[in-house]
């Protein structure tokens, strides 16, 4: 049912093997945000859609090799369950995976757009792609990646891509003008990351707040900002100017 505001109320359906793993959802923006009914999070266990007295989820994968694989048919049994309980909404099917594109700012603006996302947190080697490539035929399937790394699961990524969407969403922020300068925002920040952020006091143990931040200058602070904020991205991350990363890691 959509909320009072002019946005429909955000449905996010999250299938997992681990349920008790998506419990961080009730707190912190997310949680207050279903409190308010600007979000209607559902949680299902795969196990629950399986038909042997085992609840079994996976198998070996053709063609050998180590691991082992998600089946189809209890994913199908989920998914086919979950679409089923609207038909007047198409979702977005989320899944995270090493392979998929990189997750970004741009996913999640677009998302929060939307009115129904759901996760498919895959486990072991993945889930059997016959899964994606069926769902794919009748729905937006997006497989992405938080970054260039493995997790043991899906669920991480799920709960990082909810937040990131769901922060978007109006009135979930106590001040709407707070994702102006995120980074990666769109406009000017949109290839940048955040500079440095300072607070009370304006010594501490022996460091000072730059002094541009207590001028009251408001066109030299954002100046300021704005070329800590290149800064920081030519030295941190600059991949995102077209540059090669040096490769080189802290210990």
């Amino acid at each position: 049912m959509p909320t009072s505001n002019a946005h429909p109320q955000l449905r996010i359906d999250i299938v997992s093997i681990f349920p008790d793993y998506l419990a961080p959802l009730e707190l912190s923006l997310v949680g207050k945000a279903r409190e308010a009914g600007q979000i209607d999070v559902r949680i299902h266990d795969l196990r629950d859609c399986t038909q042997d007295r085992h609840r079994t989820v996976d198998d070996t994968p053709y063609g050998g090799g180590p691991g082992m694989v998600m089946l189809p048919e209890p994913w199908g049994d989920a998914l086919d369950s979950i679409l089923g309980s609207d038909p007047s909404r198409t979702p977005v099917l989320v899944v995270p995976t090493p392979s998929g594109e990189r997750f970004t700012q741009a996913h999640a603006a677009k998302w929060a757009l939307g009115d129904w996302l759901i996760f498919a947190c895959g486990r072991y080697e993945g889930i059997d792609s016959r899964v994606m490539e069926h769902f794919g035929e009748r729905i937006h399937v997006a497989e992405v990646s938080l970054g260039d790394y493995v997790l043991a699961g899906g669920e991480v990524a799920a709960l990082a891509v909810t937040e990131a969407v769901v922060r978007l969403l109006p009135g979930v922020l106590g001040n709407s003008e707070s994702v102006v300068d995120d980074s990666f925002a769109p406009g000017r920040m949109a290839d940048l990351v955040e500079g440095p952020v300072y607070t009370k006091p304006p010594l501490w143990r022996g460091l000072e707040v730059p002094e541009v931040l207590l001028s009251g200058h408001h066109g030299r602070i954002e100046a300021w900002r704005l070329e800590q904020a290149h800064e920081r991205t030519r030295t941190r991350r600059p991949d995102l100017h077209g540059e090669t990363p040096s490769g080189d890691m802290a210990d």
